[in-house]
């Protein structure tokens, strides 16, 4: 072996130790946060920390060894992080769940959150075992567009279509409600990859300069455009603004990546500002989210009213720098404290530090998520890797800015914390996706190698080959 390759497998190989040493780490996170709720709420060690330790412990093992056998060089930090993340939510949301049977409430929301992680963990390793090339999914690029915005009318529907807290972003089906726009966000990104990779160049040409900065033609406008007018018909016909925002804001910092044209943030700022005003003077929701973000105490009784935001800043202004300790806190006070602010209840009972620390992990996914785009070489991997780490950097900034009142409310849930089937299951393809973008982008290239060619006695007559 050569001496280059003697140094490649030494890296690789402390590459996997210190991933291990990482997901020991995210396991002793997820377990450890488990019971220090049993002793904090009910001072004794969960009587079944020992049965949910090991299921936590087999299914981050079960991806693990995927990722070794079928993505070797992929990013040996994303795993560990999300595991981390999704164990500390299920033992939050658990510590939710004895209160609320304290209280006479019989759902048990960490068992089905729990349940969710399982099918998101299956689905996990279906995604990297079947997809061994990322660069096929650029053959689905109008079939994952059409199957997005398809997913995002099916809660319109008379039949399937729910309505739940205001906003009719649900189907149900057969007994259980699923949110087709987080299986959609996932399908758009794959379609405004496939479609900026082809037309980027178009995109990119610029029209007339205004004050140094170069706009687009008015001829390619037509993208933006379109996607302005899907995130409005979210807006306003489903009463969903985090959603909104969403899908603008992924589209339009993809399409900056992909053109490097400032102008188009420029359009986009413009459309974004130009929404803002049509939705706060015409939508009633959103009239009212804005009102109770910069007035929260006016409105505190009234009915809308800001009652949850101002709790859930009580709880966070209580809990302090180090919290209060798990069951030494009241997060039961603020509405779906298990799903939209369970933000405020780690702030509660593990304080800003906590928070601190998780704002911190997001950070780290998001930088590796531009990482791999930058390593990556192709260019539809690049946008993959942009679009899927910019939903997560979307979802955390819209869902904490709003639960700290840093912007209005939202109404996203924080991605592997949150309860919620339809978003955990979601991201942890978007955790598949990315580590096969990131596999593809780390496996070194083959080497050619000069050989002499059978029968040959002679350097001229020799041929390059695949070793």
């Amino acid at each position: 072996m050569s001496q280059t390759g003697t140094l490649m497998g030494f890296v690789h190989r402390r590459r996997r130790g210190a991933e291990l040493f990482l997901l020991v780490l995210a396991l002793a996170v997820g377990i450890g946060a488990y019971a220090a709720v049993g002793l904090g709420v009910e001072g004794v060690v969960p009587a079944d920390l020992v049965g949910y330790g090991s299921w936590l412990t087999a299914l981050i093992v079960a991806a693990h060894i995927t990722v070794r056998i079928v993505a070797p060089y992929a990013d040996p930090v994303l795993l560990p992080l999300v595991a981390a993340l999704n164990g500390l939510g299920l033992a939050v949301i658990r510590r939710l769940d004895l209160t609320y049977e304290a209280l006479g409430q019989s759902d048990t929301f960490a068992r089905q959150q729990l349940t969710w992680m399982t099918l998101g963990v299956i689905l996990f390793i279906v995604t990297l075992v079947l997809l061994r090339d990322h660069r096929v999914l650029q053959r689905f690029t109008y079939t994952a567009g059409l199957l997005g915005i398809l997913l995002l009318i099916l809660p319109f529907l008379p039949v399937i279509g729910r309505e739940i807290n205001g906003a009719r972003i649900w189907i149900n089906v057969a007994g259980f409600s699923f949110q087709p726009g987080e299986v959609a966000k996932v399908l758009l990104v794959i379609a405004f990859a496939g479609y900026l990779v082809l037309h980027r160049d178009a995109l990119a040409l610029a029209g007339r300069r205004v004050v140094f900065i170069d706009l687009p033609r008015g001829r390619d406008l037509g993208p933006i455009l379109a996607m302005f007018g899907v995130s409005m018909m979210i807006l306003v016909l489903q009463n969903d603004l985090g959603s909104s925002l969403l899908f603008f804001g992924l589209f339009l910092t993809m399409l900056y990546v992909a053109t490097e044209r400032p102008g188009w943030l420029v359009v986009g700022g413009l459309l974004f500002g130009a929404g803002a005003l049509a939705a706060y003077t015409f939508v009633g929701n959103v009239q009212n989210r804005f009102n109770f973000w910069l007035h929260p105490m006016d409105y505190y009784d009234a009915s809308p009213g800001s009652y949850q935001l101002v709790e859930a800043l009580f709880g966070q202004g209580w809990g302090g720098l180090i919290g209060r300790g798990f069951g030494n806190g009241f997060p039961e006070r603020v509405p779906f404290a298990y799903s939209d602010f369970i933000v405020s209840t780690i702030g509660e009972e593990l304080g800003l530090t906590a928070i601190m620390a998780i704002i911190l992990c997001y950070g780290l996914i998001v930088e590796r998520a531009l990482r791999i785009a930058l390593i990556s070489r192709d260019g539809f991997g690049k946008l993959l890797a942009v679009g899927l780490g910019a939903i997560v950097a979307l979802q955390v900034f819209v869902v904490i800015g709003g639960v700290t009142g840093l912007i209005p409310l939202t109404g996203l849930t924080t991605p592997f914390l949150s309860y919620g089937g339809s978003s955990l299951v979601a991201n942890w393809v978007i955790v598949a996706l990315l580590l096969r973008v990131s596999d593809q982008a780390r496996r070194p290239a083959p080497r050619l190698d000069p050989v002499d060619e059978a029968g040959s006695d002679s350097e001229s007559t020799q041929v390059v080959k695949l070793r």
